[in-house]
Order: structure tokens, then C-alpha cells, then sequence
């Protein structure tokens, strides 16, 4: 495996571990302070993690932000939307 690759892994894992760690900074310390008005299901701070987890950084984070441009009250999203 060339340098360059192994060298974008790493930073890819890097940039997963620190955006993991402030998700969940967010929901075990910011959250509790706001009164619950997440209208999807999961939350959007479950959503991102589970989508960063699954397709990884660049594709998980995007989805995590289409995710958050959706929750607006004019939304015709469904309450339920998982991680595809």
C-alpha cells in the first residue's frame, strides 16, 4: 500500500474519531440542557453517528448535514428515516 494512501486513511479515522467525539459531547452535555423537539426518528445527533459509522467520514457526514437541512417545520419528510 503506498504512503499517500495509508496517510488519507489515517486522516480519515483521525477526522471520524474528533467528529464522534463531538456528537457525542453534544448529546451527553448540550442536549440535556435543550428541551427534546427532534422530530425525526432517531435523533439527528443518533442519525450522524450511526451514518458516520456506517458509509464513513466524507459520505456520513454528508448525509448528517442533508439530514439537518431537512428538519424545518415545512419539512414533508417521514418521521421515521434511518441510515440506508
Amino acid at each position: 500500500m503506498s504512503t499517500i494512501v495509508l496517510t488519507i486513511r489515517i486522516l480519515g479515522d483521525m477526522s471520524k474519531k474528533i467528529v464522534l467525539c463531538c456528537i457525542d459531547f453534544y448529546r451527553n452535555y448540550l442536549s440535556g440542557m435543550m428541551l427534546p423537539r427532534c422530530r425525526f426518528y432517531p435523533t439527528c445527533s443518533a442519525y450522524a453517528r450511526e451514518a458516520i459509522n456506517k458509509k464513513g467520514f466524507l459520505r456520513g457526514s454528508f448525509l448528517s448535514i442533508r439530514r439537518l437541512m431537512r428538519c424545518h417545520p415545512f419539512s414533508k419528510s417521514n418521521f421515521y428515516d434511518p441510515v440506508k
